[in-house]
């Protein structure tokens, strides 16, 4: 007697239905793709550290001038750590938009969001002129600024992993990753010029205006340049889909509430995964400066400046360089070296700062920044292999967003406090050391992505999502 099979309900035949097969990328457009994400990302990091490097420079006496001096500072160091906490705001929102309506439209909002923010801060009348409508309007252009980048980073990266070819995923998709220290390259000397052009009193009546409103020149270029590149064909492929089981009466789940439900696991990894990368680059491109140039160590602040100027101009060289080896060796063995380096670098990174050198200080912010690189480079394709294309843009930027709320944002806060409390870098050290060791737990309880195929991984999949080779040994059985 043969076996009876039960036929398939129309619900199980659109959802159980393979994607269609992307078309495959030309080189010329994956390298427009590739551009347009980089100037986007550099754009926005340049905006988001212009901030940072104003709040230290001029925004203490233009905006809370009734303060001390400290104080003064302290508050506008808290505006700039307001962007940190609208952050995962901006992933959730953008992640909903972004896996219903598509990447390329949103990455054009959040430049225009970011971009818009930052002339509108160039324009702001002071404490001087409307009094304390001064520091809420400021406070309020910078929570845009952080929403428009919780939604900007996992737009870029995904735009591009999911164009890119799949045996060089790391390495393009590694290329939007050098947007963080293009734009902070970008911000620092931009301002440096004008320091060393304008007196000082020129430069705190309307020269610190000028960076600016030179962001929106940057953003016509970066708009033009993402206006003219195709949506992800990867997402093309499964909108058709969703459309279908639309069609069929499918009920469609919310992004967010399908990545708790079916790749929670993914979203602790990338968080865990986040929190060495994120605290060693705050302590060694932000809290460097006030160690260096405490009266611990005494080196001048253009010293340690210059440091991180050209450490950062070698963080931006060897992120793809990282990015090609996670393409050969993995995203998780490249991603591992990156964690064990910076906690077996961060003893000798302050020993080397004590011995009051600028060589030695540029050694030590360099080879770290190298480290950090490891895990920056193959980050973005490897939190994008780890969810399916209907939640991808959410589950890439709450993995990242959230975490950088409890990572990024307080840790030169809490570098500056435990340096303040112990006189010494050695609880700096174990703090790095902490960050690194439970980084070094998540990606080693993730799974290798790097032979997945975007566009066979399914939201219904709760262990490791399917190969392509394995979902053309599923198809021919």
């Amino acid at each position: 007697m043969g076996t009876r099979i039960r036929p398939r309900t129309r619900s199980e035949v659109v959802t159980m239905a393979p994607p269609a097969p992307a078309p495959p990328t030309s080189p010329g457009s994956l390298r427009r793709v590739v551009a347009a994400s980089l100037i986007g990302t550099t754009i926005e990091w340049y905006d988001f550290f212009l901030y940072g490097s104003a709040a230290a420079l001029v925004f203490n006496k233009l905006f809370f001038p009734d303060s001390d001096p400290l104080v003064g500072t302290l508050l506008s160091f808290l505006t700039y750590a307001v962007g940190f906490a609208a952050r995962p705001i901006g992933a959730l929102v953008f992640g909903h938009y972004g896996d219903r309506l598509g990447r390329k439209k949103l990455l054009i909002l959040s430049l225009l969001l970011m971009g818009g923010a930052t002339c509108a801060i160039g324009l702001l009348p002071t404490h001087a002129t409307v009094g304390s409508a001064a520091p809420v309007l400021l406070t309020a252009l910078r929570l845009v600024q952080g929403f428009a980048l919780g939604g900007e980073w996992g737009g870029a990266v995904l735009l591009v992993s999911e164009h890119g070819d799949a045996r060089r995923r790391g390495f393009w998709a590694s290329w939007p990753q050098t947007g963080a220290p293009a734009g902070q390259l970008l911000a620092t000397g931009v301002l440096s010029a004008l320091t060393g052009l304008l007196s000082e009193s020129s430069f705190e009546s309307w020269g610190w205006r000028v960076p600016f409103l030179l962001s929106g020149v940057l953003v016509l270029v970066g708009l033009w340049i993402r206006l003219s590149v195709d949506e992800s064909p990867v997402f093309k492929a499964a909108l058709a889909q969703a459309e279908a089981r639309k069609s069929a009466d499918v009920a469609e789940k919310m992004p967010l509430v399908a990545v708790l439900r079916h790749h929670w696991r993914d979203v602790l990894v990338a968080m865990g995964a986040r929190m060495a990368e994120n605290i060693s680059y705050y302590v060694l491109t932000a809290f460097v400066l006030v160690y260096a140039t405490s009266d611990h160590v005494g080196l001048g602040k253009q010293t340690a400046l210059n440091a991180v100027l050209i450490a950062s101009a070698v963080h931006f060289a060897t992120i793809p360089a990282w990015g090609a080896l996670s393409d050969r060796i993995g995203r998780r063995p490249v991603y591992l070296v990156g964690a064990v380096g910076v906690g077996a670098w961060a003893f000798p990174f302050f020993a080397l700062i004590d011995t009051k050198g600028f060589g030695a200080l540029l050694l030590a912010v360099t080879v770290g920044l190298v480290f950090h690189g490891a895990m920056y480079a193959p980050q973005a394709a490897f939190f994008s292999e780890m969810f399916a294309t209907q939640m991808r843009y959410s589950g890439a930027s709450i993995g990242a967003q959230f975490s950088s709320v409890a990572a990024g944002a307080p840790a030169p806060l809490i570098a500056t406090a435990l340096l303040a409390d112990y006189d010494s870098a050695t609880p700096i050290a174990l703090y790095v050391i902490a960050a690194a060791l439970l980084t070094m737990v998540a990606v080693g309880a993730a799974k290798e992505t790097r032979e997945r195929d975007l566009a066979a991984i399914r939201p219904d999949d709760d262990d490791e999502p399917r190969a392509a080779s394995k979902a053309s040994r599923s198809a021919s059985a």
